[in-house]
């Protein structure tokens, strides 16, 4: 398929063709295009697990020095509490509670997202770029459950939504199928060990978490008692693909050697990266030369260990001259969990450390713990390091931000929900392109100004007219961070202009102008 078929197949059209090309070409107001971008997603890393945000310090010793490079973004979020929803934004552009079915997806759920639309990988080939994905997906791949076929080639797929490399698991550490998908295929599988998932009940003869819990090197605490891999509990079933199981220690080493693998391959080209790292999420298994590495236990060892993973990126980037010529954005999916189903002493080791910082909540929740995160970006020599920014700011607005930055006119119809920010990437001190947000959990919520307004259940992410607003929460964030004090009732009419507001991007399908 040539560029042209390509872009009208992506809806792109005649905008984006008389974009400039890539490869050291600069926008039209004479600031300089990233060659690369690399971007790079950690799992249930709080706000408060980053020692320069202000938690303890010294758990993160890398990211705490890069900052001094980078800029950190103060009121950034992920467009969930949760990942599922976060990464269906993040691709798409588009908030997850508009398309139902996409909450936290079983292993063996369908791809949740439309091969047909305009996404963020598409974007960045149609600008030119190599793309590839590694690491954590958790949006599905095949066509669901008891009809994807693990022992042949698995479409559709993410290389189905725009990336040119994949190197996956399929859903999270936790859940069944434990094995790694290149390509849409399962890596190491042998033909005479078939693959068998389903989340309904166990195969005979297999290991089960409760019957056999004893057996277990990290005990669970609830749920994660369905299958055993690696001597660990899991949600789900499987048997067979014995060969390709992961093992858990070496997970993480796994993903940063395909990226750097992948870096070295592109190294002359113009390439986009995505890295989903498994770190922080459960069941928390680090490798041997991180255990013990701090006070915490098994979750300060692998906050470690996924530090230790972004200095390995960034030196690999350096010592292939690429660091100039790279636009790097270090994020999570959403806030922390510190006991989230396995026994792994968590709670008991915590001692001082507050993995949300000061803001209450934890992931699942909507309060700002559940959804505010770390946020750098750096790119030496373009972006001033050092130096903070409080704009508002939204995960789902990185597919508007890159497209901006690689000089990509989107279609009228795409990224529904993204706000370009490149303005506010490239200028520490430039205002945020958007005025307010909607994070989504079990409770929609809306951010506008220093205000922030939570739906009343049992409205959840679908409210009407039918909820009384004045039922929810409504709180100043400026005054009260720790958002203990509803103001609902004594600010009654913002309460009401909030919720109409948010019920207005309900009913319009999008918030980008």
């Amino acid at each position: 398929m040539n560029r042209r078929t390509f872009l009208k197949t992506l809806g792109l059209g005649a905008a984006a063709l008389a974009t400039p090309g890539c490869l050291g070409l600069s926008h039209s107001n004479g600031i300089k295009k990233p060659r690369n971008i690399v971007f790079i997603l950690a799992d249930d890393l709080g706000w408060g697990d980053v020692s320069c945000y202000g938690a303890t310090p010294g758990l993160t010793p890398f990211l705490d020095a890069y900052a001094k490079h980078a800029v950190r973004f103060t009121d950034a979020h992920a467009p969930a509490s949760t990942c599922t929803p976060t990464r269906y934004a993040i691709f798409t552009g588009q908030y997850a509670w508009r398309k139902p079915g996409t909450g936290i997806a079983p292993g063996d759920s369908a791809l949740l997202i439309d091969t047909q639309i305009p996404t963020l990988p598409k974007l960045m080939k149609a600008s030119g770029m190599v793309t590839g994905a590694i690491g954590k997906w958790h949006l599905g791949m095949g066509p669901g459950p008891g009809k994807t076929n693990w022992n042949k080639p698995i479409s559709p797929s993410a290389n189905d939504i725009g990336f040119d490399y994949t190197f996956l698991m399929a859903a999270t550490a936790d859940r069944t199928p434990c094995v790694y998908v290149e390509n849409g295929q399962v890596v190491g599988l042998d033909p005479n060990d078939p693959i068998e998932v389903n989340y309904k009940h166990n195969y005979p003869g297999e290991p089960d978490g409760k019957r056999d819990r004893a057996s277990l090197k990290m005990d669970w605490d609830f749920g994660h008692n369905n299958a055993i891999v690696n001597d660990i509990g899991r949600i789900g079933y499987m048997k067979g693909g014995h060969n390709a199981r992961w093992r858990d220690e070496d997970m993480a080493d796994i993903f940063v050697e395909k990226a750097i693998s992948f870096i070295e391959a592109h190294q002359n080209e113009s390439f986009f990266l995505y890295l989903g790292t498994n770190d922080i999420h459960v069941p928390r298994v680090p490798h041997p030369r991180f255990v013990g590495s701090t006070p915490f236990g098994p979750r300060g060892d692998v906050t470690r260990q996924f530090d230790d993973s972004v200095r390995r990126i960034i030196e690999k980037l350096q010592a292939l001259g690429l660091e100039q010529d790279t636009l790097v954005v270090i994020t999570s999916d959403n806030g922390p969990m510190v006991n989230d189903g396995y026994k792994d002493r968590a709670e008991e080791l915590l001692g001082s450390h507050k993995p949300a910082g000061d803001w209450r909540g934890h992931k699942y929740l909507p309060y700002e713990g559940g959804h505010r995160i770390p946020f750098f970006v750096a790119w030496p020599g373009v972006i001033p390091g050092g130096q903070t920014n409080s704009a508002l700011i939204s995960l789902v607005d990185l597919g508007a931000t890159f497209a901006a930055m690689r000089s990509v006119s989107l279609p009228d119809n795409a990224l529904p929900d993204s706000f370009d920010q490149s303005a506010t990437f490239l200028n520490p001190s430039a205002p945020s392109s958007r005025q307010n947000l909607i994070c989504q959990d079990y409770q929609l919520n809306l951010r506008a100004g220093d205000w922030k307004y939570i739906v009343p259940r049992p409205a959840g992410n679908t409210p009407s007219t039918k909820n009384n607003p004045l039922n929810g929460q409504l709180y100043n964030l400026r005054q009260d961070p720790s958002e203990k004090n509803n103001l609902v009732k004594q600010e009654p009419e913002r309460a009401k202009a909030m919720y109409a507001t948010l019920l207005q991007a309900i009913q319009a399908g999008r918030t980008r102008p």
